[in-house]
């Protein structure tokens, strides 16, 4: 599983270095594909394969004929792309998702246990300082339901 917070990168071709270790763990599940997409929160979510078909698999699930499962599988997968890091590490990451995730250079790539999420760094500072002071709020809330 994916953790930790790194500081990247995208350089002017629009590719991003994937940390080393995220890599290994891709490798160890015996896949060399990633599949990229919109996120929530303005972040990008990126995910190892395996679990790429599981979340596909849920969201199938979501009847089409109800409006709003209708939009987010549409916003969710329209924006998918499966990347493979090349020799270096690095992921192009595609105009689109850049625009949305409003990435210029400098990015915060996350470990959330089963995904991976890439924040542009001035967003994923503002997200952490506006969240880490309701941690232990959140943190009871969720943890005694």
């Amino acid at each position: 599983m994916f953790y930790g917070e790194y500081e990247h990168a995208i350089d002017r071709k629009g590719r991003l270095i994937i940390p080393a270790g995220f890599r290994k763990i891709l490798q160890a599940q015996g896949s060399s594909t990633f599949f990229l997409t919109r996120g929530l929160d303005g972040c990008l979510f990126l995910f190892a394969e395996s679990e790429w078909r599981l979340a596909e698999s849920r969201f199938k699930q979501v009847s089409f004929t109800k409006a709003e499962g209708r939009k987010f599988n549409r916003l969710f997968f329209s924006g998918a792309s499966e990347v493979t890091p090349d020799r270096l590490g690095r992921v192009l990451i595609p105009k689109h998702l850049k625009d949305f995730a409003q990435m210029k250079q400098e990015v915060v790539i996350v470990g959330i246990s089963n995904r991976i999420e890439i924040w542009a760094k001035g967003r994923w500072h503002e997200f952490y300082e506006t969240s880490r002071q309701s941690f232990e709020d959140v943190a009871e809330k969720i943890l005694l339901e």
